[in-house]
């Protein structure tokens, strides 16, 4: 009796199966899919289908035809839906049978909508190996990018997220997506511009949670697309991104979470060539404060202006700004450079090292002044003048300042033993 049970069940179990295992069309199952069709080299065409779908059926012999004839070029492969639902849901199967082509981009597998003849079937996967061939030619890459091959959106995956995310000092975003997700794809172009706005003050990753499963299971990805923030020292308590999903959103939620957690800008004593070029050279706009000599205000006089520069910064440190104050006559070629110095002591210009432009403020060196004048610029308003010489001056090397009183030089003592009366009389 139990042989005649064992018996039927096998029997059964054959009439499901549509491809035989010693065919040409490679069964796929959650086992192996990831290592043959994600992680090889080659092109594949997969079929997801459901044994009992009638159009499946139909196409077995087209399908094997196409199989034989691309044996070598390109690798063919079917998933029973039915017993390997996940794969399915990976992929957004609703219907049988359902063809997708794994080209140069496994991570974003094309869908198949031609014709259901082996010729149809053999003419596409020759398309995308032809399109995978000419993208090496062209210098480009058969590996996938996990967000429309942008560079300034990071592929992210289980080996390198550590490195690059939590054991760096960058503030990411990083979305978790899925390949097959319809929210993904509307999200990607909005990513990338993203990407390109934020580019040096945040950085933009993406990664596969259908194929990296193990970071996606680590903070709790159940949803696509899932975005997460990671900040610096709070790597280990990532926070879910609750902004909206077009560009502008995007950036403004990222700047907002950059301004929490960057320190102020530091205030940089310009003492040589380097220390300018190093605070100001990469950055969109540099703030030049030229502060009275210290025999005209002392300490507790320069200090207050340092203080309160300092406290600007903080207010406007998400414009990723440089901050550099100089001796008045210390720098002569930079003032020079942004006529500053004019109008007396002290004096302020903001530069901008790649347009070569600066602006100067008018108004008072005081909390209120200052403020309105760099508000305005960073709303684009305001003269500008390009910088005289175009190029930046070289500056002086000078000692730095050391916090305290400046002293007059002491005067000489005449002896007048050796002078005679006339010389005497003169002096």
């Amino acid at each position: 009796m139990i042989k005649i049970i064992l018996v039927i069940a096998f029997l059964a179990n054959s009439c499901w199966a549509l491809y035989p295992s010693s065919g040409s069309v490679v069964e796929l199952t959650p086992s192996n899919f990831d290592k043959l069709v994600i992680k090889g080299d080659e092109i594949w065409i997969v079929e997801f289908f459901a044994p009992w779908c009638g159009h499946c059926q139909s196409l077995v012999p087209e399908y094997t035809k196409a199989a034989n004839a691309l044996k070598g070029v390109v690798r063919v492969g079917a998933v029973d839906v039915d017993n390997h639902k996940e794969l399915g849901g990976r992929y957004g199967v609703q219907g049988f049978p359902t063809i997708k082509i794994f080209g140069a981009n496994k991570n974003k597998p094309e869908d198949y909508n031609g014709g259901r003849t082996a010729k149809d079937l053999v003419e596409a996967g020759l398309k995308a190996a032809r399109s995978k061939v000419k993208a090496s030619l062209d210098g480009g890459s058969s590996g996938s990018s996990s967000d429309s091959g942008d560079d300034d959106v990071i592929e992210l995956t289980d080996s390198n997220f550590d490195k690059l995310v939590l054991k760096s000092d960058d503030l990411w975003l990083v979305e978790f997506f899925a390949p097959w997700c319809g929210h993904c794809k509307n999200l990607a172009p909005h990513w990338s511009k993203a990407a390109r706005e934020l580019k040096g003050k945040v950085k933009l990753g993406a990664l596969d949670a259908t194929v990296h499963q193990a970071k996606a299971a680590k903070y709790g990805v159940k949803g696509y697309p899932t975005i997460k923030f990671f900040a610096p020292g709070a790597k280990d308590s990532p926070v879910d991104f609750d902004g909206g999903r077009t560009s502008s959103d995007i950036v403004n939620w990222a700047l907002d979470k950059l301004a929490e957690n960057i320190p102020a800008p530091e205030l940089v004593q310009i003492v040589n060539d380097q220390s300018f070029r190093d605070a100001c050279e990469d950055k969109p706009l540099c703030v030049v404060a030229v502060l009275p000599h210290i025999l005209d205000c002392q300490s507790e006089c320069r200090n207050s202006y340092i203080q309160m520069l300092t406290n600007m910064g903080e207010k406007f440190k998400k414009k990723m700004w440089g901050w550099v104050w100089s001796e008045a006559g210390s720098q002569p070629e930079l003032e020079a450079a942004v006529d500053i110095g004019g109008f007396g002591y002290p004096a302020m210009a903001v530069v901008s090292p790649k347009k070569l432009k600066y602006s100067i403020l008018r108004g008072a060196f005081s909390k209120d002044g200052i403020y309105e004048f760099l508000r305005d610029l960073s709303y684009g308003k305001g003269n500008t003048a390009p910088v005289k010489g175009e190029s930046l001056p070289k500056m002086n090397t000078i000692e730095a300042w050391d916090g305290k009183d400046g002293v007059l030089p002491e005067e000489e003592d005449i002896d007048l033993s050796d002078v005679d009366l006339d010389e005497k009389e003169e002096l």
